[in-house]
């Protein structure tokens, strides 16, 4: 933006110089402005090459909620939860995750908050930006057939051991009813520079503003003030100059979306390996163990099959240190098309090349139209096969070709000498190409379609009229019939009975009322995308959402030998081989384990099921010194954990009639939380 400022009052002054000597020569002024435009298009090449050297694509950040006495204390990429992603299950297909800090290809920019939907690229049209709904699973026909809704709970779960404990025994068929889906960013230039579009819906939040113009404004503004938008809905996307062409500037905009595929690649829950991010383990207090059962937890791929060690408590795998070529990571990403959608059928023979597909032994022609990362090749007059990696030093530079008008293409001359006249040919080629980085894995459920006490769904808040909708005349979920909700809807979506889960353990008390088609108040559950489901008796905690995000940072040289070191230190048994001078440790000292033991008391408060902002709880910890202060009767006043985007200053004592019960006496100055929250705080282990 800053470039196409200076680009206009440059030619403004040499216009009104022109103006002033009529016999000032055109094509001196014409060739002076392009090569001040090629000077700006260079300089933005420098800045992009830069952020390239500097780290992989990946994100870079989440908006900093919390700090300390210590660096690690604040937010990177993850810190009380990996990329900001947090619950909306209340919505039929909304998936909640904050604003975050990206990289692709060396553009950084930042998005809104995202809360994405569960959609995907369009399977039979290749127009722009055609999407569909990603289909969910089937109920199990033996969960279907029971006729009481006590005896579909009890088939139902085990369904959920079967897949937490991913064994075909209990139920030879879990896997056709628990489906992976890759959700994933995309970005590219696009052509559309005038008017504002809006790449991907969310049922929660838009970009603010009038045009690119009037939001480039708006994160000048919020960027120099230290502010925000209070809703999060501005984001940093660049605009470039590419091109002038005829005199005339020709520029780019950046745009981005989030979109899910289906997974088709075999894929089990041990193939999940859990990342280390230290810093936010520290400042979690947790063990490796402990920080895989938190929000806060960021997973990899292994790069097969073959070597993991499932763990069914933590429900991931264990890390297998190598190198590796073609990995499980890359034949997921395959599957997921550019902008061509699933139709998308390309193949790319820039530089006198042609490119194959390394999923397979022999030459088999890469389809460029889907995400790929690296490729074999074969040269004009040349025998040999080599490979090739997209980028000069991005392990994550996942591109797919495009034949969209839309997306800004890249012009290049390219010469050869033709093999049977021996003549110098030159030509000019375009492509066109879009870059994505893998964000999470979710595991879609039979909750997502489960309905045994066959509650109404209207299809949309406008279907009902005022006085018949779901939450007309008050009804805000109440356990009565004058406050059940009156039915279901895709921002109400409430399905799954309370009694699936373990009795006395709704922790959230997040159960509410919905009279069903008889007018009998049913106590449910919301049954959308979940980070972790409650607790299923006979099943325990069950995680549904991996986050798999590279991290910018990750590319770094620095990082690489920090993470080499992090590697020997955190391993030092197996490593010790390669220390200059081995520690002089004793063997049982080695042989101890280190756990990180949590002096301080934790607290949370009940769950809310307002749809603004929408239903989450908040944390409290408190010190042995406050903790002794509760516990004989007094206030204590401590703020709250961040969650969706806000906190609470409380006070909080023990009922003095029931010394069990933690209360909270006053909350933002307030008698109750505003927000839905009760006075009720559970104290957790």
């Amino acid at each position: 933006m800053a470039f196409k400022m200076l680009l206009v009052a440059v030619l403004t002054a040499m216009v009104m110089a022109a103006s002033a000597n009529r016999g000032h020569d055109l094509n001196v002024l014409k060739g002076t402005m392009q090569t001040l435009a090629r000077q700006l298009m260079l300089q933005q090449l420098f800045v992009e090459e830069r952020i390239r050297s500097d780290g992989d694509s990946g994100v870079k950040q989440i908006r900093i909620e919390n700090k300390g006495t210590r660096s690690f204390f604040s937010d990177s990429i993850t810190q009380r939860s990996a990329l900001a992603i947090h619950d909306h299950s209340n919505y039929d297909r909304t998936v909640g995750m904050g604003e975050l800090i990206v990289v692709l290809n060396g553009v950084e920019f930042r998005t809104r908050h995202n809360d994405y939907k569960l959609r995907m690229p369009s399977r039979n049209s290749k127009t722009y930006n055609a999407m569909e709904d990603l289909p969910f699973p089937n109920v199990p026909p033996s969960v279907r057939s029971k006729q009481t809704v006590a005896d579909q709970i009890k088939e139902m779960r085990e369904y959920f051991r079967a897949f937490k404990e991913q064994n075909t025994h209990i139920r030879s068929d879990y896997k056709q009813y628990f489906k992976p889906a890759m959700c994933y960013l995309e970005g590219g230039w696009t052509t559309n520079t005038d008017t504002l579009e809006e790449p991907f819906h969310s049922d929660r939040h838009f970009l603010d503003a009038a045009g690119w113009t009037d939001l480039q404004r708006k994160i000048r503004f919020t960027s120099y003030t230290g502010s925000k938008s209070l809703m999060e809905n501005y984001g940093f996307l660049p605009t470039t100059l590419v091109d002038v062409k005829n005199g005339t500037p020709v520029y780019a905009q950046w745009n981005y979306r989030i979109l899910c595929n289906p997974i088709k690649t075999e894929l089990g829950l041990g193939d999940f390996a859990l990342v280390d991010d230290l810093g936010a383990r520290l400042a979690n207090r947790k063990t490796m163990d402990q920080m895989s059962l938190t929000k806060a937890a960021r997973f990899t791929l292994n790069p097969t099959h073959s070597s993991h060690q499932y763990n069914s408590t933590t429900m991931h795998g264990k890390l297998d240190v190598r190198t590796y070529g073609q990995g499980i990571i890359d034949n997921i990403m395959q599957e997921i098309p550019g902008k061509d959608n699933y139709p998308a059928n390309l193949n790319d023979h820039d530089f006198q090349r042609t490119e194959y597909d390394m999923k397979y032994s022999n030459l088999t022609l890469l389809n460029t139209g889907y995400y790929h990362r690296w490729l074999k090749y074969k040269q004009a007059g040349d025998s040999k096969t080599h490979t090739l990696f997209r980028g000069y030093s991005d392990q994550n530079l996942w591109t797919a070709q495009t034949t969209q008008s839309q997306i800004t293409p890249r012009t290049l001359r390219q010469c050869h000498t033709d093999p049977h006249t021996h003549k110098r040919v030159c030509g000019d080629i375009a492509s066109r190409y879009t870059y994505a980085i893998p964000l999470e894995i979710i595991w879609l459920t039979p909750l997502l379609k489960w309905n045994p006490y066959d509650l109404a769904f209207h299809h949309g808040p406008s279907t009902l009229s005022p006085a018949n909708a779901v939450d007309a005349n008050g009804r805000d979920g109440g356990m009565s019939h004058n406050k059940a909700f009156n039915g279901t809807r895709s921002d109400a979506f409430y399905f799954t009975p309370n009694d699936f889960f373990k009795p006395g353990t709704d922790v959230t008390r997040e159960a509410v009322g919905v009279l069903d088609k008889h007018g009998q108040v049913r106590s449910v559950r919301s049954s959308g995308t979940r980070i972790f489901l409650p607790h299923i008796e006979g099943v325990g905690k069950v995680r549904l959402r991996y986050p798999i995000a590279p991290a910018h940072f990750e590319g770094n040289a620095v990082y690489k030998e920090i993470d080499a070191l992090k590697e020997m230190v955190m391993h030092m048994q197996d490593n010790m081989k390669y220390f200059e001078r081995p520690p002089a440790v004793e063997t049982h000292t080695v042989n101890q384990t280190l756990v990180i033991n949590p002096n301080d008391e934790h607290f949370q408060t009940s769950n809310t099921t307002w749809n603004n902002p929408g239903p989450h709880v908040h944390d409290i910890y408190l010190n042995q010194n406050q903790y002794h202060e509760v516990t004989r009767g007094k206030n204590v006043s401590v703020y709250t954990t961040v969650a969706l985007g806000h906190q609470h200053f409380i006070q909080m004592t023990r009922d003095p009639h029931n010394h069990t019960i933690f209360i909270i006496t006053q909350c933002d100055k307030h008698p109750t939380c505003p927000g839905g929250h009760t006075n009720i705080l559970t104290h957790l282990p």
